[in-house]
């Protein structure tokens, strides 16, 4: 026992010099159920919506009320054509479309049956089943409050407002069309960051550093050409997944080929300068992939990847603003899925462009402090 005693203190002994770890192993369960408690939600309410509505009457506009005061849809753009609807749609700056038909009033007055067309971007599925189950329920509620007004016969105004669904981009809901774009985020996210936080503490541990840094070598050279040759990595995995993804799973590619490699390559590094700022943080290699695991889990939950961003709360919304992997899942799900050219895209290109500076600005500052 004494024995025993001997080396559970040194242990803990260990685990108390060892501060970073410690910080993480407490810090992480906390944070995976805040992020699981108050971010995800299946629900998806408040989703961006353009209105087209040709009709103006006092019907209309009740019709619209009732889809605003459902709290499934926010009615943030009124378009003045079909092109405006579908231009909003196919940018994913809003996420349904309503068109309400010139001969709304009349129909109703006649208890005829006017077709609502309701248009939902539907490469986000978990959003897309919401906002369909939502409109389906306004237009029978709607006419049933009619039957209640007019004292009319049910099965004559169940269906007057008829609700077209119109899903776009995957009709048919196929899981794997909206999950494989996302998987391939997941990857590179893991394996690029993972790979340069453990390249500096590598090369401290091994003893290799002090060789480099007696170099002509600048800071900015060195870390350059500690991430160039993982870029031909990420490279070749995006290859192997959308080979996968066209060829097993008959992923839909509506894009530009040439244009999801270019953008792609501003993910890519984006998550070698995480990397490196993990790498130049951490002490050993231990910490590195616990910090860079710490980066991975809100990756995966924050960034639309599998929960929808809308539903988030505003905090956890503005925190998943700061991983390049939210930017990344709107660029290939809007290649592979809508067709987006660069310049619906160039939002998401820039924050990636200032995302990379800032992190390796972070990067050779704290490097140059080490050599000093």
């Amino acid at each position: 026992m004494t024995r025993l005693k001997a080396i559970l203190i040194k242990e803990f002994i260990q685990m108390k010099r060892d501060s970073v770890i410690l910080g993480i192993m407490l810090l992480l369960p906390i944070v995976q159920l805040l992020l699981f408690g108050f971010a995800i939600h299946t629900d998806i309410k408040h989703q961006n919506t353009v209105v087209f509505d040709q009709s103006l009457t006092q019907e209309s506009r009740e019709l619209i009320s009732s889809f605003s005061a459902s709290e499934y849809f926010d009615i943030t753009y009124v378009a003045q054509s079909f092109a405006q609807v579908n231009k909003l749609v196919d940018s994913g700056k809003a996420k349904v479309g309503i068109i309400i038909p010139p001969d709304l009033t009349a129909n109703l007055k006649h208890q005829k049956p006017t077709p609502i067309q309701v248009i939902v971007a539907a490469s986000d599925s978990t959003s897309a089943s919401s906002a369909i189950s939502a409109a389906v329920s306004i237009g029978q509620l709607k006419s049933k409050e009619i039957f209640l007004e007019r004292h009319a016969v049910a099965e004559n105004t169940l269906n007057l407002y008829d609700m077209r669904i119109r899903a776009w981009y995957n009709s048919d809901f196929v899981t794997a069309y909206y999950m494989l774009p996302g998987i391939l985020g997941i990857i590179l996210t893991m394996t690029m960051v993972m790979i340069t936080s453990m390249a500096i503490v590598r090369e401290r541990e091994r003893g290799t550093l002090e060789q480099l840094l007696v170099t002509p070598l600048k800071p900015w050279e060195l870390l350059l050409g500690k991430i160039i040759p993982y870029i031909l990595v990420g490279y070749v995995q995006t290859t192997v997944a959308i080979l996968i993804g066209l060829s097993v799973f008959s992923l839909p590619m509506r894009g530009s080929f040439f244009l999801l490699y270019a953008l792609t390559t501003f993910f890519i590094i984006a998550s070698l300068t995480l990397g490196l700022v993990i790498s130049n943080i951490s002490r050993t290699q231990m910490q590195a992939m616990q910090m860079s695991f710490f980066i991975f889990m809100p990756s995966v939950l924050l960034s639309g990847f599998i929960f929808p961003r809308e539903a988030m709360p505003k905090f956890f919304y503005l925190v998943s603003s700061l991983l390049p992997m939210t930017y990344y899942m709107e660029i290939i799900r809007g290649i592979v899925l809508r067709g987006n050219n660069l310049a619906t895209l160039w939002g998401q290109v820039l924050a990636l462009i200032i995302f990379i500076l800032v992190t390796f600005a972070i990067a050779i500052k704290k490097f140059s402090r080490t050599m000093n």
